[in-house]
Formats: C-alpha cells, structure tokens, sequence
C-alpha cells in the first residue's frame, strides 16, 4: 500500500543571501503567511521488511541554491541507499542533501529523489520535516486529495513529441537496480545511472515476488520528474519463442501462443501508458531485441541455422508481434519505440545488413503499424560491441590485406557500434523510415578499459596482429554475447553524443547475467545455452570459438556480483 504525507513550510519563505543566511520574508497579511514549500513524501514499495520511498519538495517562495531535507523516524527504519540525493541518517534523524546537480530551487521549482530502507515492526510515514533547518508544517490533506492544488497525481498535460525524448530531460533510475549496485563495494559510484526497466514476460507487469510493477515504476517516475523532463526507460521483451537462437533468455509464451502476446501482455502495458497520469512522462520503449534479425541469420540456408528460427520465420509471429507492439503503443502520443536492430557483430555482414532494415520495415508495416510508429533504433542491446575502435580504421590495410580480411572483422564492414548504428540509420532512411530517426547505443558493457585497454595501434607483421594488437574489445570472437570476461562498463548515458545518435545508453542494467553457465531450474521458461557456459567450444554462430563466458552465472535477469564488480573494474571511462 502506498502511504503518503504532504507536508507545507507555513509563515517562512527561505531566502539565499549573499552569506548563505535563511531570512524571513514578510508576509502580505499579518495573519496568513503563505506556505513557502511543499514535501511529498511517498512510500512506493514495501516488502514488510524494507521500502523505497520517494520525496519530492516543491518551493513555493523565493530561489534557493541549496536544499536540505530533515525528518526523523518514529519507529525503527534505516536508510541503506539514496538517489539523486546525499541521504544520511544518524540515530533516527535523517538528511537529505541535494546533489550537485539539483541544488537550485527556482521558485515553484521542485526536486526528487528516492532512497531505500529496512524496518522491523510498523513503518509510519514521518510526522514532520525540516527545510534548510526550518519546522515545516503537517497540513490536514494528502496529495491524493482531489483538492490539493499540488496533488502529484493530477493528470500532465501531453506536449508536442519532441525529436529526441533525451534531450533536455532526466532519466529514470530504478530504485531496484540502484539498490543492488549500491548494495555491492564501490556501487555506490554508478548507483545513481539510468537504466531500463525489463517487462520480460507477463507477471511483470504487475511486480514479480514484491518486486515494482510498471505502474510502481511510473509512479516513481514521476516523483523523480519534479517540474521538469524525464525519460523512463521499458524493454518490451516477450514474443512468442522468445529468442530462437539463444537458449539462455527463452520466454514464457510458446511459438504460437501469438493472441496471448497481444491480450495479456502488450494490451496491458499500453492501457497502463495510456493513462492520463503517465501523459507528462516520455516513455522511451525498446522493442523486442534479439528477434527480427535471427529471421535473416538464423534460418535455414545459413550455417548458423536452428530449427525453433525456422519455425518463427514460417509462423510470422515474430513480425506480428512487434507489428501489433509498435501500433498499440505508437498511438499513445507521448511513447517513443525504438526497434532492437542488433548489433555490428551480427548484422555487419553485406547478406545481413540491407536483409534485415527490409525485415524491420516488414515488421514496421504488420498489424497495422506504420513506419511513423518507429521513432529510432537501438544498436548493441545487452551486448559487448565496443563503441569506437581508434586504432584501426575499415579501410586500413597492413602489407597490401585489407583490415576486413582479418579473422576479428571477417570480411565485416564495421568495426565498432558508432559507425554501424550510423550507416543502419541512413540505410532505414533510405527505404522509407522518418528523415529525423534516431539511434540509441546501449554502452553499459562496452568499454573494455582495465589494463588489457590497448594504448595505441597492434603490430604492423600481419593483419591479424594488427588488428588484434590494437582492439579494445577484448572478446574472444566477435559471436559472444553470454557474461563476458574481462568487460567493463562503458560511456555514461548521455544525450545527443554523436551525429544520428539520439543517447548512449544503459539499458541492459549492469549486473544483471545473460543466462547460467550451468543448467538451473527456475520458473521464467529460460533455458541453458552452452554460449554461457566458460567450458563451452563453441559452434558457428561463434567461429567455433571458446565462449569467454564467466562462471558461476545465474539465470538471466539475476543479479551477478562477480560480473558487476568487473565491469566496474574495467570500466571506461575509469570510474572515480
């Protein structure tokens, strides 16, 4: 249940002097001062043993450009994490600093941010709080009060769509994921990073064991909206089987269970976006990754063939689906779909590259969906690629071969995600999409830093040792994609980086496995591929090459610490 408490400052407004000094202001009437401040303090989640709670202030009187929030418990709840505040508690007294970032107050401004905790026994909301060390009054209302001018809950305004949901906004960070990465030594340095919320089968929706559902997820979000722009970030993950090539992350629906897909899975989540409540979010969706593309390089004809792509390919259920995912949601006027266009290492090959933009378009024009329902792609889902080789160019050659006759690019046309994700977005331009499309790269396990980060080209003696010399991605084979070794975290998500690159990206959340490098039972129908298993050979998907996979991997979507605290140790960007 969600409890809630609106707290108004009443007879002071807070003034930020040159000397940093609190003064009162005088009030228009000396018997009604008006409320200077506004908090909102909402518990979002509560498993009877710990919470997440979100805050918001609101200043109603003059700017400030520095905030800090006080309460204190009643009762026996401890503060283990915050985002987008320094949240500090001692004894039961708790602190609220703003971070550097949101330190300014405008007036009718506000601030969010959100924290976890554990408790015994009964968990009250806080009976009264402190601005910048002022008492602030408890009114008679609540912000679900229909009278309550403001009331969080009161339906935004939809705008116009913006040409890149990212620019100009914040980004949600999921207290779910936050809590692990803070939970582990060192977490605390990425804790407070966006990443995306996995709706990766139908108990989702609504939470799984306790866990937020996605209407928890919004309502958060629009604590950490406070009066300006923020993106969330949903992965819409569960067609009818489910990745046909890859064992590890199968889904819960079988190969024709097409109808399910389309009543109880996407039709909820898009009657929960629908939701006037939702209108002054922008709600950037990923769009079924790891599909189209296995029906252009995982059918037969192919050496990488498995009879489960066949099947989708012959049903249609792969186009259908995303078909009927783009229109439902594509209608809803402040939901921006971006479609999962793999990754260079898959669809970099000249038989892959123009095959599957003509696969996205087929998928884009099913169910009744139109290309004006796509607004941008996202290159390197949950993969490894790296975003930008330096030290060798496609067009470079050593001793008279050509880079792209190394065994590492293979006759391939791209290096690195940049310039794939570039050349992808031109060519989906090209055969019909917006002129304005836009590209996400999701680097949360790209960076390849640590000290195997080469510093400068390989050795000119062939092509392979100067390729292989002078590459920062430090796979194995280009084909490996389970819990890989030696990874790190990559660029910082981030708008606007590159020409036709609307973000850089997490969202394949950090720590979160690909799939058990042993055979583990479990109830989400995700099965044992041998990619992930570190014993593993294996096939020609990979070159026959070793899977470079880490062991001890749980089943996917599960938190692995071991492969969080190396992606952190190989971060690059080095991490502070």
């Amino acid at each position: 249940m969600t409890r809630t408490r609106t707290a108004m400052l009443a007879a002071l407004t807070l003034v930020a002097g040159a000397s940093g000094t609190a003064l009162a202001a005088h009030s228009a009437s000396a018997g009604a001062a008006a409320p200077a401040c506004t908090v909102d303090y909402k518990v979002q989640n509560d498993w009877g043993s710990g919470f997440t709670a979100a805050v918001t202030v609101t200043n109603n009187g003059a700017a400030t450009s520095a905030w800090s929030l006080g309460w204190t418990y009643a009762g026996s709840q401890k503060v283990t994490n915050g985002w987008n505040a320094k949240v500090s508690q001692s004894g039961a007294a708790v602190t609220a600093a703003n971070e550097s970032y949101n330190g300014t107050l405008s007036t009718g401004g506000s601030a969010s941010f959100g924290f976890q905790a554990t408790y015994s026994g009964t968990n009250a909301v806080p009976a009264a709080f402190t601005l910048n060390g002022v008492t602030c009054n408890v009114d008679g209302g609540g912000p679900t009060d229909p009278t309550d001018p403001t009331d969080p809950t009161d339906p935004p305004e939809t705008g116009d769509r913006v040409d890149n949901p990212y620019e100009g906004a914040k980004v949600y960070v999921n207290p779910e994921w936050s809590a692990k990465a803070a939970a582990e030594p060192g977490g605390a340095r990425v804790a407070n990073q966006p990443t995306g919320v996995w709706l990766d089968r139908i108990a989702a929706i609504n939470g799984v064991n306790g866990g937020m559902g996605l209407r928890d997820h919004l309502d958060e979000a629009l604590a950490q909206k406070g009066s300006g722009e923020l993106a969330v970030q949903l992965v819409i993950y569960n067609l009818p089987g489910r990745d046909c090539a890859a064992l590890a992350s199968n889904g819960e629906l079988g190969p024709t269970e097409i109808d399910k897909y389309k009543t109880q899975y996407i039709d909820p989540i898009a009657a929960i976006l629908a939701d006037p409540k939702y209108a002054g979010l922008r709600i950037v969706t990923t769009v079924e990754i790891d599909s189209l593309p296995n029906l252009v390089t995982n059918v037969s004809g192919r050496p990488t063939a498995t009879p489960n792509c066949d099947v989708m390919k012959a049903n249609g259920n792969y186009q259908k689906g995303v078909g009927y995912a783009l229109n439902k949601l594509g209608d809803i006027g402040n939901v921006y779909n971006y479609v999962d266009a793999g990754h260079h290492g898959w669809l970099g090959w000249d038989d892959n590259f123009g095959a599957s933009a003509e696969m996205f378009k087929t998928a884009a024009t099913t169910e009744g969906a139109t290309v004006g329902d796509v607004h941008g792609f996202i290159v390197n889902t949950a993969n490894y690629s790296a975003l930008k080789e330096d030290h060798f160019k496609i067009t470079d050659s050593v001793n008279g071969t050509s880079v792209r006759q190394s065994k590492w690019v293979d006759w391939n046309r791209y290096t690195d995600e940049l310039s794939y994700a570039q050349a992808m977005r031109d060519k989906l331009v090209s055969i019909g999409f917006d002129q304005s499309l836009g590209m996400l790269i999701d680097t949360s396990r790209n960076g390849w830093g640590g000290t195997a980060r080469p510093t400068g080209p390989g050795a000119t003696t062939t092509v392979d040792t100067y390729v292989n010399g002078g590459r920062y991605d430090r796979r194995i084979h280009l084909g490996n994609w389970c819990n890989q070794s030696g990874a790190g975290l990559g660029e910082r998500p981030q708008a606007g980086p590159a020409a036709g690159i609307d973000a850089y990206v997490w969202m394949k959340p950090p720590g979160e496995s690909d799939g058990a490098s042993k055979e583990i039972e479990n109830d989400e129908g995700k099965g044992f591929d041998r990619m992930c298993d570190p014993t593993y050979q294996g096939n020609a998907r990979n070159g026959n090459s070793p899977s470079g996979a880490l062991p001890d991997a749980p089943v996917s979507g599960q938190w692995f610490s071991a492969q969080f605290q190396e992606l952190m140790k190989n971060a690059y960007p080095p991490l502070s």
